[in-house]
């Protein structure tokens, strides 16, 4: 049987001091078992001594030499500078950090095993912060490649190795597979897999070996969100099957038809919806796919049933746009839908909590304050989540919570890559909307350099003439709010000046919501003509008129934010362009990243690519925080991702022993954190 995991709280380390076991914890090292599973960054050549004269500036050597001369030199800085020879020629060895114990036993006549980079220096042929060992008689030399691991501040490679040569020993390898699956996949054997990657480098290593490692990683992965997902359809959740009467009034009375896309997802909610048990459904929609018309449907079916239904977005302005549009759409079926945020007024908001607590209203919009404590609903059956992405996994369910096992919708505009929601949202179902309605136009993108600028003002001044609006997002300044602020009021300053006959807005984060409420509506109503904004609009704004979008400095920002962004415009008949202004000189992953957006509009493909730019911990952004990341797999071999989750499948129905003593060896105690 596999080793059993670390008790929480309790760390398992056979020849570990206290000190140490804190250290490797640090390293997400909970138990003797992850030791085995910790595997080497690259190896060292220490099988073979190099003469001080041959030794080549910039490679690593070793040599066998003996101390000539030993001081504490004090300029250009206080440091120790040791004078070494072997029977060829001589070298330096500097240390700037040193103790009195290195300095004792670094004394004329001793002989020293050492081990860097050798390069030239002031004082000649020298090495800096070599490693060393002290030489008593003739030792062996190493018969193997010496691994170097990774670590952390004040955890040695001669402790780590020490510590997993001894895991290696007295870790249970044994299968953990049946042995029909390691036959059928043609599985390398796992013992013999582990053991060669701590003595072979990845790529002389064979592709077998490092298959069955990626392999077991992706399969303990799915089983473990399997389990999840099968543990929350043990949970009793009201059944929301509704008689139609709302849905149909409000299908009926739209000023559209839902496309083919939108009609199938909507039978796959409604169907999770009438389920006894939550829906957990994740429903991905490119940017203006209809994804709103939906939640809207799913709230009335919650209605019909006789029960509450919220909805969350992530800011003011996107919260603002929903509550307005489903008002649009519901207050004609004489329905109210309640609005919360954290700027309201006291009274207002205490007026609707007290609605929506007696149950008076069904429908409720908000921000972040739909889960602060104080917000109780009388009978919450379904929670929605727009941009859920931008949510932590503890928000999320703070909503969901407010309700017992209420159902739960969440909704993403950035689209997830197939491999990634077979991989880390295998928990959830999933939905996707891969159809846009009838009527958008596409956005051609143009890539400008900066130097252009005057000719883009031009570009702006002549659209806005001819009846269109336009936005100017300024650049994205990760590093100080404040700073971006400036910018874009600077950018608000030079453009009125620039285009006196237009009318220019300003919306940014630090504006109070009713004033940026009150900005929003006159770009709206065309009062105003051009808006200056920071990335406060990418998401939901909504305005058919807008034809043109300039984007500043556009090398600083991700590829979800530019496609998102870009999809504020190409909202209504008119021929749209986004224009990305950018600055020279631009880093590698820069041009990248803009080549990707110059050449797709199709945001699935987008993110396709940026999962291969970014890689999945970057991706998936608040999803990881309570999600264990993959270290050897990758995410973009299908077919190993697709293997790994039919094997999950079976193995939990045919042979949940061993499904349990595969979790129990590749997440040990950290399988708690997939519970959110």
């Amino acid at each position: 049987m596999a080793e059993k995991p670390a008790a929480p709280g309790r760390v398992v380390f056979p020849g570990a001091t206290p000190a140490v076991a804190e250290k490797l914890k640090r390293l997400g090292l909970n138990c003797q078992a992850d030791l085995v599973l910790h595997l080497p960054l690259r190896f060292e050549d220490e099988t073979h001594i190099t003469l001080v004269a041959a030794a080549v500036p910039g490679a690593a050597a070793q040599f066998d030499v003996t101390v000539i001369s030993s001081e504490i030199a004090y300029r250009p800085r206080r440091q120790l500078v040791c004078r070494v020879e072997d029977a060829s020629g001589g070298l330096v060895l500097r240390f700037m950090n040193f103790y009195p114990s290195q300095q004792k036993v670094l004394q004329p006549g001793a002989r020293l095993r050492i081990f860097g980079e050798v390069r030239g220096g002031f004082w000649g042929t020298e090495m800096i912060h070599p490693r060393f060992r002290v030489l008593h008689g003739d030792e062996a030399l190493p018969t193997t490649l010496t691994p170097v691991y990774p670590t952390t501040a004040g955890l040695g490679q001669a402790t780590l190795r020490r510590l997993i040569e001894r895991a290696l020993q007295e870790v249970n390898l044994a299968e953990t597979l049946p042995d029909a699956i390691v036959k059928r996949l043609h599985l390398a054997d796992f013992s013999a897999s582990v053991r060669s990657l701590h003595t072979t480098p990845a790529d002389a290593a064979q592709p077998t070996v490092w298959q069955r490692i990626a392999f077991d990683e992706l399969l303990a992965q799915q089983i473990s969100l399997r389990q999840s997902y099968a543990a929350r359809r043990m949970h009793r959740a009201p059944s929301l099957a509704g008689n139609g009467v709302l849905t149909d009034r409000l299908l009926t009375q739209l000023p559209f038809k839902l496309t083919g896309a939108q009609q199938r997802v909507w039978q796959e909610i409604a169907g999770d919806l009438a389920e006894p048990h939550p829906m957990q459904r994740l429903l991905q929609g490119d940017v203006g796919s209809g994804k709103t018309v939906l939640a809207a449907l799913a709230m009335l079916r919650a209605v019909e049933a006789g029960y509450q239904a919220a909805l969350m977005a992530p800011t003011e302005i996107l919260a603002e746009q929903h509550y307005r549009k489903l008002a649009g759409w519901l207050l004609p079926l004489g329905l109210e839908v309640a609005w919360l945020s954290g700027s309201q007024k006291k009274r207002e908001k205490l007026a609707a909590l007290a609605k929506v607590g007696a149950g008076e209203t069904a429908l409720i919009v908000g921000t972040h304050a739909l889960i602060e404590e104080g917000v109780e609903f009388a009978r919450l059956g379904l929670a929605v989540v727009d941009e859920q992405h931008r949510f932590g996994v503890r928000q999320r369910l703070a909503l969901k919570q407010k309700g017992v096992h209420s159902h739960q919708l969440a909704m993403s505009a950035t689209p997830i890559p197939r491999t990634l929601a077979m991989s880390y949202y295998a928990d959830l179902d999933v939905s996707v909307l891969d159809e846009l309605p009838p009527g958008r136009t596409p956005v051609v993108t143009k890539l400008v350099g900066a130097a252009r600028r005057d000719e883009i003002v031009a570009r702006v001044r002549l659209a806005c003439r001819q009846g269109q609006q336009a936005y100017w997002v300024c650049p994205l300044i990760e590093e100080s709010e404040a700073l971006q602020l400036k910018t874009a009021e600077e950018t608000y300053a030079h453009l009125s000046a620039e285009l006196p006959e237009l009318h220019i807005g300003l919306v940014h984060g630090r504006l109070k919501s009713d004033e940026k409420a009150a900005v929003m509506a006159a770009f709206v109503r065309n009062e105003i003509h051009l808006l200056v904004a920071t990335t406060v609009i990418e998401v939901g704004v909504d305005v058919p008129n807008a034809s043109l979008m300039v984007i500043e400095h556009a090398e600083r920002f991700g590829l979800a934010q530019l496609h998102q962004l870009r999809g504020r415009v190409g909202r209504g008949a008119a021929e749209s362009a986004c224009i990305l202004l950018y600055e020279q000189p631009l880093s590698e992953t820069a041009r990248a990243r803009l080549k990707i957006i110059f050449e797709n509009n199709d945001g699935f493909e987008i993110a396709r690519q940026d999962l291969h730019l970014r890689g999945p911990g970057e991706f998936i952004g608040s999803r990881q925080s309570g999600l264990p990341l993959l270290r050897f797999a990758d995410l973009e071999d299908t077919a190993l991702v697709e293997a790994a989750r039919a094997t999950a499948e079976e193995m939990l129905t045919q042979w949940p022993t061993h499904a349990e003593r595969h979790l129990a060896r590749w997440l040990g105690g950290r399988a708690e954190l997939l519970k959110a």
